[in-house]
């Protein structure tokens, strides 16, 4: 059996509420979303799914509409790129009752404050994770861009309403899918120059700019004036593909449409393809990445492996070895694709003590998984499930599972056998 997978077809950009759209028009769950938008914990919004023409394709459409105080003018071509016409070299500034004039209004917040509203959130554990996940590469992008933290960014325009309403969003929507993988061949981003909370800024701006080179994400520039790939937009494809390239021969299940609210030349519309592919188990090349570490604590060698899985990395194991004079070490070995090569070297100079790091290419055989959800005594459980010589195998979700442990105090490896022996039962009826 087949795990399903999303392509992301990019050839005008990408962006928050086009990547929603698509999703949505793609399956998600309509009702999952808003259960979750409508408890998150901040106001000022609305949102609106209907239907948008572009280029006379029929598209899904995800609205945020902001209140007075939040809006933000991000659909306001004039506002955007007026100046391009006018040779206006300053942001504007705006007319308060009485003629003072001030800068338009901004939310300002931090991560911790955007996690905080995360968590506070009615949706899933895997929805949460990828949420936080698209923030914190958000973070760091713009954290490389102004000199400072990750911790210490303070969000202008993805820390208003409407971008944390689209992140949330995208997050729900995609866990409401069980993807397992992600293709995005390429970003198609224009040229010129854009208005922003910092003034005008060039394309791409430079938070997008800083995304694609620290996650490898291929660049192509196409010749139309605009900005089609937004820091969100950005960090959403870095956050969740697995493979920057087309599959070879899939199984197309189902087409999503979502509609942009920019007007350009090319219609601005993100299709959301969910593949099959028609194999049964899957030959790639990928590198395998090694390094010896010592003088460092285990608590470094475990937050150094959290932050290469949350860049991609395919898989990290963490080995004790004994290195020069008898010293007790770390033989911390990385399987990642070739083009999140050079995000993986700069988490393990950044977090480690290692002066080098190996690498290899490998071929490896992987059974196609496909993402299961069984009802049970303890309500729904999470798990994936592949086939081999006519031998169906499941294993739950470790969420799943600890979840369990939590509400029951049963031992966990109980629970998983429990489980998996339900998961049999239910095959052979």
């Amino acid at each position: 059996m087949n795990g399903r997978s999303l392509l992301f077809e990019c050839h005008t950009g990408i962006s928050g509420d086009m990547a929603v759209a698509a999703l949505l028009d793609a399956g998600a769950d309509q009702g999952v979303l808003l259960d979750a938008l409508e408890s998150l914990p901040i106001g000022g919004f609305s949102v609106e799914i209907g239907r948008a023409v572009k280029g006379g394709v029929d598209c899904c459409d995800f609205n945020v509409i902001l209140d007075e105080k939040h809006e933000n003018r991000d659909h306001d071509m004039e506002y955007l790129f007026g100046h391009e016409h006018s040779g206006e070299t300053e942001p504007p500034v705006h007319a308060h009752e009485g003629g003072q004039r001030h800068a338009p209004h901004h939310e300002h917040r931090r991560l911790k404050e955007i996690f905080a509203v995360i968590d506070e959130g009615k949706m899933s554990a895997g929805a949460r994770r990828l949420a936080k996940k698209i923030f914190t590469v958000l973070a760091e992008s713009e954290a490389k861009v102004h000199g400072t933290s990750a911790e210490n960014v303070a969000f202008h325009e993805v820390g208003a309403v409407d971008s944390i309403v689209d992140i949330i969003a995208f997050a729900v929507c995609f866990d409401s899918l069980g993807i397992e993988k992600v293709y995005i061949p390429y970003l198609c981003e224009g040229t010129g120059t854009v208005r922003c909370q910092h003034g005008i800024l060039p394309v791409p701006v430079p938070a997008v700019a800083e995304t694609v080179a620290r996650y490898g994400i291929p660049l192509q520039i196409i010749p139309e004036r605009g900005e089609f790939v937004t820091p969100t937009g950005a960090a959403i494809a870095a956050a969740v593909a697995g493979v920057y390239a087309r599959p070879d021969c899939v199984k197309v299940i189902k087409v999503g449409n979502g509609a942009g609210k920019r007007t350009y030349r090319r219609p601005s519309f993100l299709r959301a393809f969910i593949i099959e592919e028609n194999s049964h188990s899957e030959n790639e090349r990928i590198i395998q990445m090694e390094t010896d570490i010592d003088n460092t604590t285990g608590e470094a060698i475990g937050f150094t492996a959290e932050r290469l899985f949350e860049a991609g990395a395919l898989d990290v194991c963490t080995i004790p070895c004994y290195m020069k004079k008898n010293r007790p070490g770390f033989l911390l070995k990385i399987l990642c694709r070739r083009e999140q090569v050079a995000a993986m070297e700069e988490i393990l100079f950044t977090h480690t003590n290692t002066i080098g790091v190996r690498r290899f290419e490998a071929e490896r055989t992987v059974l196609e998984r496909k993402a299961v959800v069984i009802p049970s005594a303890y309500g729904d459980i999470k798990g994936k499930m592949t086939e081999f010589a006519e031998e169906t195998r499941f294993s739950p979700e470790y969420e799943s599972v600890a979840a369990v442990c939590r509400r029951t105090g049963k031992r966990f490896g109980d629970v998983c056998a429990e489980l998996t022996d339900l998961f049999r039962k239910a095959e052979t009826e």
